[in-house]
């Protein structure tokens, strides 16, 4: 089984009032095709920084991203922005859904944008809708949707391109329990029919339903 992700001496400082602030220190990762890694740690040790550096959404300061085997060094923000639609699915913590776009409307958008044509788009995201038990909410607004249903949502349409990497952030961290419950079963099956996913959490019940934990701290992985 290859790498879907291969991290290598990682860092990344940041500038905070004049001062250099070490958010990742030499950070190593690697996530083979299939897996699901949860990474853990607590508030400021440096999960969230490592999944916008996978993303794409940032550059890191030294150190190697090898994402399904394209090396993000050196790619200019255009190349980067189209390896996320085409390679990566990302799941916020508070949804970030287009909140004047139906919940069919959100998923075919995010499909259309990766390059699909419309009407496969549509069709993948009545697909993705039925996958996730949400084919009766296809022509509501977010605003309608509970908590639950509005991270299932926000999962359908970071699936919509296929992505060979899922990306989480803190998913349950605004659901209540019941909502988060519901979300992280759906990982699990997400995961079971093959998909790749790296999750960062601070909570030890949600870092549970992965295979693999990695704890990290001041910017290094310390324990697996």
């Amino acid at each position: 089984m290859g790498a879907i992700l291969d991290v290598r001496r990682l860092k990344k400082t940041f500038q905070s009032d004049g001062a250099p602030v070490r958010a990742l220190r030499g950070l190593d990762l690697t996530l083979a095709d299939g897996e699901f890694v949860a990474i853990m740690g607590p508030s400021g040790s440096g999960k969230s920084t490592l999944l916008n550096l996978v993303a794409g959404l940032d550059t890191p300061s030294d150190g190697e991203i090898e994402l399904a085997h394209i090396a993000l060094s050196g790619k200019g923000e255009g190349e980067l922005a189209r390896l996320r639609r085409e390679h990566v699915g990302i799941v916020f913590q508070y949804f970030n859904l287009l909140e004047e776009a139906t919940a069919l409307e959100n998923v075919a958008l995010a499909a259309m944008i990766a390059g699909t044509p419309r009407r496969e788009a549509e069709d993948r995201a009545r697909e993705l809708l039925d996958l996730l038990g949400l084919t009766d909410r296809a022509r509501d607004f977010p605003a309608t949707l509970s908590g639950g249903q509005r991270q299932r949502l926000a999962i359908a349409r970071a699936l919509a391109n296929r992505p060979d990497l899922l990306l989480a952030d803190e998913p349950t961290g605004a659901l209540d329990s019941e909502g988060g419950a519901e979300v992280l079963g759906l990982l699990r099956r997400l995961h079971g029919q093959g998909q790749s996913i790296l999750l960062v959490t601070h909570d030890a019940r949600v870092a549970k339903s992965a295979d693999r934990i990695e704890l990290i701290r001041d910017g290094r992985v310390v324990m697996e």
